[in-house]
């Protein structure tokens, strides 16, 4: 196992790559958006795309912050109190509406159980990151 950088905390810096493989073993994660002047964090269930975090959602409040394009986080995490492990993985990049429907069909041939289900109101919304960073309690 390779030795990792840390940071101030003390928790382990992740490289990217680890940080993706993180990514594509958590089902569920948070999105952190601005709407109405409030900071608003949902929890939705996910995928990764290649590079891209992927995620089903019905009109309302998700929907409506990024139709015009607009910058988010997305945060996935694992945390084991017994063991006193854990690591986090930030995604910051700009949310778009999957606009196409042959890229709608596409992701829908994913696999992803939305909890919502898959109603004909219910659209993919795409977070293209700009950055991505991990961090993770070290071993001890």
């Amino acid at each position: 196992m390779r030795k990792l950088a840390t940071d101030r905390a003390g928790l382990e810096i992740l490289h990217l790559g680890d940080c993706y493989t993180l990514l594509e073993s958590a089902p569920v994660g948070r999105i952190g958006f601005l709407a109405g002047g409030e900071v608003v964090i949902l929890p939705v269930n996910f995928l990764m795309d290649g590079q891209d975090v992927v995620f089903r959602t019905a009109a309302g409040a998700k929907l409506s912050a990024v139709e015009v394009g607009q910058y988010v986080s997305f945060e996935v995490d694992e945390f084991d109190r017994a063991a006193a492990t854990g690591w986090s993985v930030l995604v910051n990049g700009l949310a778009e509406l999957v606009d196409t429907d042959a890229e709608a069909a596409r992701l829908d041939e994913l696999g992803l159980a939305s909890w919502g289900g898959r109603g004909p109101d219910r659209v993919w919304i795409r977070i293209r990151p700009t950055s991505i960073s991990g961090r993770r309690i070290p071993a001890e």
